[in-house]
């Protein structure tokens, strides 16, 4: 959940009184939210740096509060107090309204073709006549970080760009180059840099390099230019310098360009309707118009309200309350989704405004129905239908298993699901065409390539990583792994399987051997080859020749146990011999 910080004294003045801490905490329990810690500046930097970093910072007290990842409308000041407002009746809900220029044409963004290859899609708006403040010019941008952090994915879908209009002329043309022919001055910089200088200059930036593999890649760089030539911005990286916002700004102009058009509207709206407030006629945001390359023209913002109808049962059977439309229609229009009842009180009319992008599907109405309601408020009843729950068999034999493995000394590991095409075939000596591995499509690294064929891989880097522990060392993990199957319908099943290592000075073949033997006690089964377990000797290019078996229970094959041959141990950097057992538990269900 993302976590915004606003001051206290600035929180109370907007919302008109004071609270104490624990009258806020269940304000904002009552609302859906979360306060997470009462700070300061001063505590922050003397938690994290050490009491002589916070000499001189604030001491002004800070509400750290926990939003939901899909409120973007709640990511600052302005958005939180003014939907705790409208919850506690204190306001209506504002309208928001797109208008026209008052003299002139809107203004224009023209996109061309060269997008296409790194952000082909751009929105933009303007906010006239908008008055700042440093608080609120601090929130300002706060709420672009925010954003950029949460529904615009670190910038890889969504990057903002907002600019004081009056420095700049349209139309604007939002194109790519090659790299090396864009060149201007970037934001809070003394001179002007080419494209190449920039990745190179940020690369070194703790905030800034984070964005550069979004396009450094890229043949062309993305790139707004004003009439004249002058660079508004290079996205997602950095905007120039000659457009910078400050306290004085008036006007701004506001653009995103994208790689998802939709998030793109998303994030305009959010950020035009929680600051428009601001301007000259509030809750009012002029529009622009984008030009696409094929000359399909739209008009943004869209700031579109919606309309759904429910039916009041649908609503109180979900929630298990029993509440009459009239109260529904209030509840809701205190979460913001102002409501009305409709057909002699069978359907709630709710109108969906431009700020609640998370309002997708009816069960997120009912959601918020159960929010103004308040869950603590809800009684607790009793399912009409009912079951008595119980372990899932193959869990329950895995703990049993696992505690008595514990017993004989052995520690258990927990390694990841997912290695390297090397953990399951090189380094074990075999064929990788042969290990029935499900391979991912797009791996971020080589260490995560393939889901486990088998545990073994695992518990020898556990071992090579604790290496300077005591010997010996005894190991186990009781875990799936994944094989290919053509008979599911997914393709691949899950194996629950066990395997122990023991690694020692010398082989230890008897106490995998003993091991083996006390876990078919436990299973009940006696030495014998009817329904009992049996070893036969057997060939694999993982153990020492002569020094494998095949181990057979009820039957069937389920696993191997031996010493490892000197080049597998040698391949996961291990220096003494090592001697493994695996087997497949899903038969003794």
């Amino acid at each position: 959940m993302p976590t915004i910080s606003v001051k206290r004294d600035l929180l109370f003045q907007a919302l008109g009184r004071t609270y104490t801490d624990e009258e806020f905490d269940e304000l904002c329990f009552e609302f859906g939210l979360e306060l997470d810690e009462v700070t300061s500046e001063k505590d922050i930097i003397s938690r994290e740096q050490g009491d002589g970093k916070a000499d001189g910072a604030s001491e002004v007290v800070l509400y750290k509060i926990d939003v939901p990842a899909n409120r973007y409308d709640l990511l600052c000041l302005e958005g939180l107090t003014r939907g705790l407002l409208v919850f506690k009746n204190r306001i209506e809900a504002p309208r928001y309204t797109r208008v026209g220029p008052l003299n002139g044409d809107m203004e224009k963004l023209v996109i061309t073709e060269e997008t296409a290859q790194v952000r082909p899609h751009a929105v933009a708006a303007v906010l006239r006549n908008i008055t700042f403040t440093k608080d609120r010019y601090d929130s300002f941008i706060e709420l672009q970080e925010k954003l950029h952090q949460n529904i615009c994915r670190r910038r890889a879908l969504v990057a903002i760009g907002t600019h004081d209009l009056d420095t700049i002329s349209g139309p604007f043309s939002y194109t790519a180059q090659p790299p090396s022919e864009i060149k201007f001055k970037p934001l809070n910089q003394s001179k002007e840099y080419t494209a190449i200088e920039l990745m190179d200059l940020y690369r070194t930036d703790s905030h800034l390099r984070h964005y550069l593999h979004i396009i450094e890649d890229k043949p062309v760089f993305p790139i707004i230019y004003d009439s004249n030539g002058i660079v508004l911005s290079m996205p997602p990286i950095i905007n120039g310098d000659h457009s910078k916002i400050t306290l004085n700004t008036r006007n701004v102009f506001i653009e995103c360009t994208a790689t998802d058009r939709t998030k793109a509207k998303i994030v305009l709206d959010t950020i035009v309707t929680m600051f428009s407030e601001y301007c000259e006629k509030p809750f009012t945001v002029e529009a622009a118009q984008v030009i696409y390359p094929n000359e399909d023209m739209y008009t943004y913002p869209e700031m579109g309200y919606r309309k759904e109808i429910l039916s009041t049962d649908f609503i109180n059977k979900r929630v298990g309350i029993s509440e009459t439309p009239d109260s529904l229609a209030k509840m809701l229009t205190r979460m913001h989704l102002t409501s009305k009842v409709i057909e002699n009180g069978a359907q709630i009319e709710i109108e969906i405004p431009p700020t609640r992008a998370d309002i997708i599907h009816p069960c997120d109405i009912v959601e918020d129905a159960a929010i103004a309601f308040g869950y603590n408020n809800i009684k607790m009843t009793i399912p009409k239908a009912y079951t008595v729950a119980n372990q899932f068999p193959l869990n329950k034999l895995s703990e049993l298993l696992r505690q008595d493995m514990a017993a004989g000394g052995f520690t258990e590991a927990l390694t990841f699901a997912l290695c390297s095409q090397d953990d399951i075939a090189d380094k074990l000596s075999k064929d990788l065409a042969k290990t029935r591995a499900v391979h991912i499509a797009n791996p971020k690294t080589a260490e995560f390539q393939v889901a486990r064929t088998t545990l073994l891989s695992g518990l020898l880097k556990t071992v090579a990583a604790n290496r300077k522990m005591p010997l010996p060392l005894k190991l186990f993990e009781i875990s799936d792994v994944v094989l290919k199957d053509p008979s599911k319908d997914v393709g691949a099943k899950n194996e629950r399987r066990l395997c122990a290592l023991y690694y020692n000075k010398n082989p230890g073949f008897e106490v995998i051997h003993g091991l083996l033997d006390r876990i078919m006690q436990l299973l009940d089964l006696k030495p014998g080859t009817e329904s009992g377990y049996y070893m036969q000797a057997a060939e694999d290019s993982t153990f020492f020749p002569g020094r494998c078996a095949e181990i057979f229970a009820l039957g069937k094959s389920i696993g191997k146990l031996g010493v490892l041959h000197p080049d597998v141990i040698t391949k996961f950097e291990l220096t003494m011999p090592c001697s493994t057992l695996e087997i497949d538990i899903e038969p003794f269900l």
